[in-house]
């Protein structure tokens, strides 16, 4: 939902609810590396736009009947500060981010979570640094988006009180996904996080900065066929299963827009991320 310094939080949280609950809700943060467009001495760490380094063994990334997927980010992960981060992320390698972007079709065909047919039209490469890689060309009728070097810095991140770890901790049996008789959803601990920060933008890690419904439960929901009722535990269980991999925001200087200044977002169960099995993280965007 947003972010800022562990600090600011702190004061926010004693300053909006009772104490107890302010220290779980405290406990409920998470770190996250916020990407920025680099400037003077700023060491990149992440690239949106641009041409990806492929090993010459794999293809490029194509959603079969539909076309050749667009470049959206590199990401060096040695440039990361994972020791900072809770998420098991290489220490090496570059991971690289690729998602139909409707050039192609003139935005016919969407790729959806809740959609199985779609999920083709998003994937996630990872480049390991044993590999030889080098800058591959665009297939033919994809434009390239104008490269920007980004910089990564930690901050402390906070979800919506509508999460469902925020949920569990402070009120287990209020609907999920909902508003519900608690301060942290009152409209003044709202408007004291808005206040801190009240733009998405990019990250790797920590928690998504949801536009609609926590970015979570729309992945626990699509695995799961949207088979299951919002008022059982098994769609929370589920999404507490999945971790924030990247989120990359509309950026001006990309010529990136995903909708109404909207985000796309990757997520990925731990234990395949401790894998490396990054074919099967999951794609969500959402906008406004």
């Amino acid at each position: 939902m947003t972010h800022g310094s562990r600090d600011a939080f702190r004061s926010l949280a004693l300053r909006h609810l009772p104490p107890d609950d302010a220290e779980k809700w405290l406990g409920l943060l998470r770190p996250g590396a916020r990407l920025e467009v680099a400037t003077g001495s700023d060491v990149p760490a992440v690239r949106l736009g641009g041409l990806p380094a492929l090993p010459a063994a794999s293809p490029w990334p194509v959603w079969e009947g539909h076309g050749p997927l667009s470049f959206i980010a590199s990401v060096d992960c040695a440039r990361l500060p994972t020791a900072a981060l809770d998420i098991g992320l290489p220490e090496s390698g570059t991971l690289l981010f690729f998602y139909f972007d409707g050039q192609l079709d003139d935005g016919e065909a969407l790729v959806l979570a809740e959609d199985r047919e779609s999920w083709a039209g998003a994937r996630v490469l990872y480049v390991a640094p044993t590999q030889e890689a080098a800058e591959r060309e665009a297939p033919a009728g994809l434009r390239p988006y104008p490269m920007v070097p980004l910089t990564a810095r930690v901050a402390a991140t906070a979800t919506e009180p509508w999460h469902p770890s925020v949920r569990a901790a402070l009120a287990p049996h209020a609907p999920l996904g909902n508003r519900y008789g608690h301060p942290v959803c009152s409209q003044e601990f709202l408007d004291a996080l808005w206040e801190l920060d009240d733009e998405a933008g990019h990250q790797i890690g920590g928690h998504a900065y949801s536009i609609q419904n926590p970015v979570e439960i729309e992945i626990a929901e699509a695995v799961l066929d949207g088979e299951v009722s919002w008022e059982g535990p098994r769609l929370a269980e589920e999404a507490g299963n999945w971790v924030l991999l990247a989120q990359f925001g509309s950026e001006d200087a990309a010529d990136m827009m995903w909708g109404d200044a909207g985000v796309l977002y990757w997520l990925i169960r731990p234990e395949d991320l401790a894998e490396r099995r990054f074919e099967r993280a999951m794609f969500t965007w959402q906008c406004s």
